[in-house]
């Protein structure tokens, strides 16, 4: 057989074996994808938090001006967040997380936003964030000086905006007796995750679900 041809055909048959890796590659990692989507041996999608994490009580102020604390919300199952208003990134992705599970549950609850960056955070620029996130009368943004946020920033694990580190973006579920009972980094949190985990820690197995 000439040379010439023999490396025709070598050639040939690489690009092939090539191909198939590429096909099997693909294949993979939508199998990977679709698995990410179901739950953990926990039952719920997200991380549990140290069965010590608190949801510690607090005394900010929202968006309107009215004074906000955790206490207030004791009974009841809250989404608490953390973000700051002139985030471009990670920032609007959770908002638009947050909103379209509650669009999937059908009902809203809680939502507060706790404020990253006390000197960014203004009123108007809070106001602007959302607007465009279209949250206005679905989230509080709490907000308050860096001695006021400095504690619940710590029980949550947070670091907060600085000019040296970007912040911790970091959604958590907090159940009626105060305690935090899963969370998400913005990169892991979907709106079917979220939804689906509120629907499984108040359904009857709750209680199991975050052991």
């Amino acid at each position: 057989m000439p040379a010439r041809l023999r490396l025709t055909l070598v050639v040939t048959a690489v690009c092939a074996l090539a191909a198939l890796a590429g096909v099997a590659l693909i294949a993979a990692s939508g199998s990977s994808d679709e698995a990410s989507g179901d739950a953990g041996p926990t039952g719920l999608h997200g991380a549990l938090p140290p069965p010590q994490a608190r949801a510690i009580d607090f005394r900010l102020r929202d968006q309107n001006g009215r004074v906000a604390t955790m206490d207030q919300y004791r009974g009841r199952f809250v989404i608490v967040t953390f973000m700051y208003s002139t985030c471009r990134d990670t920032c609007p992705l959770t908002a638009q997380q947050i909103r379209g599970a509650l669009d999937q549950l059908g009902h809203d609850v809680p939502v507060l936003a706790i404020s990253v960056d006390p000197a960014g955070d203004t009123p108007a620029n809070v106001r602007r964030f959302l607007a465009e996130q279209q949250m206005a009368r679905r989230m509080r943004y709490l907000t308050g000086t860096h001695a006021q946020l400095a504690p619940v920033w710590r029980a949550y694990g947070i670091q907060p905006e600085t000019a040296e580190s970007e912040h911790t973006a970091s959604t958590v579920i907090d159940d009626g007796a105060g305690r935090q009972r899963v969370g998400y980094l913005t990169d892991q949190l979907t709106p079917e995750a979220l939804a689906a985990d509120l629907q499984t820690l108040s359904g009857p197995g709750g209680a199991r679900a975050s052991r």
